[in-house]
């Protein structure tokens, strides 16, 4: 039933200052765009990442970070977590080892989204076939 994510979305107060900031991060441009919204496409699968102006959440959506996680695959988990921080991101859960093959880490983002990362090998062997 489910084929893989189709747009991860994040809310942001600030718009405009936080697809700069993922811009940065990202180092794409979002492709799409419309008030209120826009959204990248990078990486090996061409993931979406959605921001949304926090003033279209749901009622009730909570004004701080919670819920589930979604881990981006990362070659250098130590410097891709470094970096986070020093553009202004919050440590969320530090690196730590998950067993074999496996390192996460996750931020808070300026905005108040978890953004997680992971070492995974078994995403390395999957990409490879």
């Amino acid at each position: 039933m489910l084929r893989g994510p189709a747009t991860i979305t994040f809310w942001a107060d600030d718009l405009n200052v936080a697809k700069d900031w993922y811009t940065e991060v990202l180092g794409v441009e979002p492709y799409f765009q419309k008030p209120g919204y826009y959204e990248f496409r990078f990486g090996d699968y061409q993931s979406e990442l959605g921001i949304i102006d926090r003033k279209y959440a749901p009622a009730g959506e909570p004004g701080e970070p919670g819920g589930a996680i979604m881990h981006w695959h990362v070659d250098d988990i130590e410097a891709s977590f470094r970096r986070l921080l020093d553009l202004g991101a919050t440590v969320h859960l530090p690196v730590t080892e998950q067993g074999e093959g496996f390192v996460t880490a996750s931020v808070v983002d300026p905005f108040g989204n978890v953004l997680g990362i992971m070492y995974n090998q078994h995403y390395l062997e999957v990409l490879a076939r």
